[in-house]
């Protein structure tokens, strides 16, 4: 097998999104708003046992009435949006305009970070003259996130999953990204930290590497054993 094309998954791959806490404190002085520190921390506390950060820690426990949404949620943006606000209003907040403030905060560049090797690893596999797709369970664009961190440079295709009505590890949006990139999944590899969604490539006959979605200064060169898989 010769690798041609790699598939990246993005959150907790590529990118980290920013910490529950960084999350709020800008969703606030955006809005103007300032509360006690105790009651910053509480509300901290509690959106991240709520696991209302897309891309942040997952709930503890999903309340009943969202669990069919949440387990669909990368399917559409309108049921992205929804079971992530529905999670945020599970926790009391100072003023009901922040739970759409917080989801709007998550989809801008600011809330996110690339990891300390990635532009530097996807740059050496466009040297080498591989194709690379970004494949993820996501419900709104990330491409501008890409561009504002100098990454979509990098990029041959985004295969979003709530632009194809399937989410990971449905076997159909891996095949749609060798598909778009005319590569055959015997010639690719899938590098992805979620053992459950990006194994779903295995099954089409992809290669599949897992990487730890540590936060950004926790992993500086995860990604760097990428490159050894393709030479």
């Amino acid at each position: 097998m010769a690798i041609k094309g790699v598939l990246f998954d993005s959150s907790g791959t590529l990118l980290r999104i920013e910490s529950t806490e960084s999350w709020l404190r800008a969703t606030l002085d955006a809005s103007e708003l300032t509360v006690p520190d105790e009651e910053f921390r509480h509300y901290v506390a509690e959106l991240e046992a709520a696991g209302a950060l897309p891309g942040g820690p997952p709930p503890g426990t999903v309340p009943a009435h969202l669990e069919e949404l949440y387990a669909t949620r990368d399917v559409s943006a309108e049921r992205h949006r929804a079971a992530y606000t529905g999670l945020s209003r599970e926790v009391a907040l100072p003023a009901p305009g922040l739970h759409e403030a917080l989801y709007a905060r998550h989809m801008t560049p600011a809330a996110w970070r690339p990891y300390p090797d990635t532009a530097d690893v996807l740059a050496a596999l466009k040297d080498r003259g591989l194709l690379v797709a970004v494949v993820s369970n996501i419900g709104w664009d990330l491409r501008p996130v890409f561009r504002a961190h100098g990454l979509d440079r990098y990029v041959d295709a985004y295969v979003l999953s709530y632009e194809h009505g399937v989410q990971k590890p449905d076997p159909r949006l891996f095949a749609a990204a060798c598909q778009v990139l005319g590569v055959a999944p015997e010639d690719t590899l899938m590098v992805g930290d979620d053992r459950r969604a990006d194994r779903g490539a295995a099954s089409l006959g992809c290669a599949v590497h897992f990487v730890d979605p540590l936060p950004v200064e926790q992993r500086p060169a995860g990604l760097e054993p990428v490159l050894t898989l393709v030479d």
